[in-house]
């Protein structure tokens, strides 16, 4: 079983993966598993999900200002809005991910986020495929990579139009939003997250 670990400068005990740089640490004590208000931070959190896929998660993080800098901070319309010749400027762009088919897909799931305002929103959406209970893993090896929840959430959004929202990146999506609680037992977030 491996345990969570302690960060020799303040102590604390945090889930492993957090303790590799400052940058990852502070994602983890500071934003990870904590909920998120409103459509445009959910918007944000789901692109950079898509965006994440085949990478490591400190890689988009290195370059979320960038992303939000490109992007307008996400701003549904701007992304709905953005034109072949944008998406080829955004392919230049060497601050963010540059695959055509992940730009294209922040597009067009801005389009079908818009849509979803008149049926309860983006926010209302994958807000409510929060799991009844979340795990209470040990080890880094007991934290699952999806759900039947993230399955369903998954299979809803690709129903509505969006693109990149596979059964994997969602639980991810739900563990960083809070709505799974992935939190090592024993670390120091796991009982104040969510």
């Amino acid at each position: 079983m491996e345990p969570v670990s302690e960060l020799e400068d303040d102590g604390r005990i945090r889930c492993g993966w957090a303790n590799g740089s400052e940058m990852m640490r502070d994602y983890h004590d500071e934003e990870w598993g904590i909920p998120v208000a409103g459509e445009q931070a959910m918007f944000e959190r789901l692109s950079l999900e898509a965006f994440q896929a085949g990478l490591s998660w400190a890689t988009i993080l290195r370059k979320r200002p960038a992303f939000r800098e490109a992007f307008r901070d996400f701003d549904l319309e701007y992304c709905a809005g953005l034109s072949d010749r944008d998406v080829e400027n955004l392919m230049g762009n060497e601050g963010i991910i540059r695959a055509r088919a992940k730009i294209e897909a922040t597009r067009s799931n801005a389009a079908a986020a818009i849509d979803l305002r008149g049926d309860g929103g983006l926010e209302g959406l994958i807000s409510g495929f929060a799991p009844a209970r979340s795990p209470e893993p040990a080890s880094h090896s007991e934290v699952p990579t999806s759900s039947a929840e993230s399955e369903a959430l998954a299979k809803e959004l690709r129903s509505r139009g969006f693109k990149f929202v596979g059964p994997t990146n969602m639980y991810a999506l739900m563990e960083a939003v809070g709505l799974v609680n992935t939190h090592l037992v024993g670390c120091f977030r796991r009982n104040a997250a969510g």
